[in-house]
């Protein structure tokens, strides 16, 4: 069995002419949010083994704030695809990933992880601001994961 939690960053600031969209920063709000829904999270006693980010200012925020809130105390993977990245890119992202990982935590961004979901399990919704999905994949490797084992165990959005 292997379990993918996707995460998509929270609420970031309004974008500032000039500013590269990849420097862009959570709000107060959206750090309060990422913790909100990290703690809850934490709360379900789940080992995460890997946590993935897009280097992405924000992302990589909301990604520190999952791992202190889960007591991840490991080096956070950095991935630069995982930023605007095509659905196929995201799913060779997964397939990648060592066996010896059985969960797994991403935070990215929309488009692309309403893609993933479409992709995985025909979710019919835009991926909010914040929410968090669990997959859960009955296969023991990576490389095996598809629409055909996936299963959709629960989907959060902040409140």
């Amino acid at each position: 069995m292997k379990k993918l939690f996707i995460v998509r960053h929270t609420t970031k600031q309004r974008e500032v002419p000039n500013e590269y969209d990849y420097d862009t920063e959570l709000t107060k709000e959206g750090i309060e949010k990422a913790t909100q829904m990290a703690q809850k999270l934490a709360l379900e006693n789940h080992q995460i083994d890997l946590i993935v980010a897009s280097p992405a200012v924000r992302t990589r925020h909301t990604a520190e704030i999952f791992a202190k809130e889960l007591e991840y105390n490991k080096t956070i993977m950095l991935n630069e695809v995982l930023y605007m990245a095509f659905v196929n890119e995201l799913i060779e992202t997964i397939t990648y990933t060592y066996d010896s990982v059985d969960s797994m935590l991403i935070v990215g961004h929309n488009p692309s992880l309403t893609a993933l979901a479409v992709t995985l399990l025909g979710f019919k919704e835009k991926f909010e601001e914040g929410a968090i999905m669990q997959i859960d994949f009955n296969c023991d490797s990576w490389i095996d994961i598809d629409k055909n084992n996936a299963k959709l165990i629960s989907y959060t959005i902040p409140k």
